[in-house]
């Protein structure tokens, strides 16, 4: 392997979705960059991969970036992993690749897996042009955050919790309208994928009569 840093997508829920490629270099790589061990274990486990393992995540990737880009700089080969989709998105990465671009070192990501293309996609929603806000700030900023999309015109694409979407959708529908066309995607790849799509007050009305469940991608039409 080629001393490099290499981004390896992993499935968001079906572990077909894996790719050859993938699985190759999380198996070749001198070590391997983990958001939880214990998560990646299992993909490991599943291939049956047998490489060492290195905890990489939000918590701690201010003190190890440089120790790490360091080591692939000096010749080792390194693959980082998040618990699922792309690293970087939404997820630790973003931090270690401006390191390994600062020092000189090789920056490889895979294609793969991602949770918000196939929501977008199936949301029936132009695709020609959308901005990814991910999540929200929880608190500081959020309205402020809000208040900014109000005028935006191209498709927006939010991720969520199932604690949390009601609220999302709520707040959306104060400073878009509730009659703002939507799309709700949950549990994409996995046995109970759903998409629901609607008003924002019908999406609304839906997940209060159903119990959210599973990972949430949101996908919101822009400003006529």
């Amino acid at each position: 392997m080629e001393n490099k840093l290499y981004l390896v997508p992993t499935p968001v829920g079906n572990l077909e979705d894996m790719t050859y490629r993938a699985v190759r270099i999380i198996r070749e790589v001198d070590f391997l960059l983990a958001e939880d061990t214990r998560t990646t274990g299992v993909l490991l486990k599943h291939f049956d991969i047998k490489n060492k393992m290195i905890s990489h995540h939000k918590f701690n990737e201010h003190q190890t970036v440089e120790r790490i880009a360091e080591r692939i700089s000096s010749g080792e080969s390194a693959a980082l992993v998040s618990d699922a989709g792309t690293p970087g998105i939404s997820d630790p990465g973003f931090l270690l690749v401006r390191e390994c671009v600062a020092k000189g070192v090789e920056v490889e990501c895979l294609p793969g897996a991602t949770a918000f293309v196939p929501a977008l996609v199936d949301s029936g929603l132009p695709t020609d042009r959308f901005v990814f806000e991910g999540f929200l700030p929880p608190k500081k900023g959020r309205q402020s955050r809000f208040q900014e999309l109000v005028e935006e015109r191209r498709t927006m694409v939010f991720y969520e919790s199932p604690f949390k979407i009601l609220k999302l959708l709520t707040q959306l529908a104060q400073f878009l309208g509730d009659d703002r066309k939507a799309s709700v995607s949950r549990e994409i790849s996995k046995l109970h994928e759903q998409t629901v799509r609607g008003s924002l007050k019908e999406l609304i009305e839906h997940f209060t009569q159903n119990a959210p469940r599973g990972e949430f991608v949101v996908v919101v039409s822009g400003k006529d």
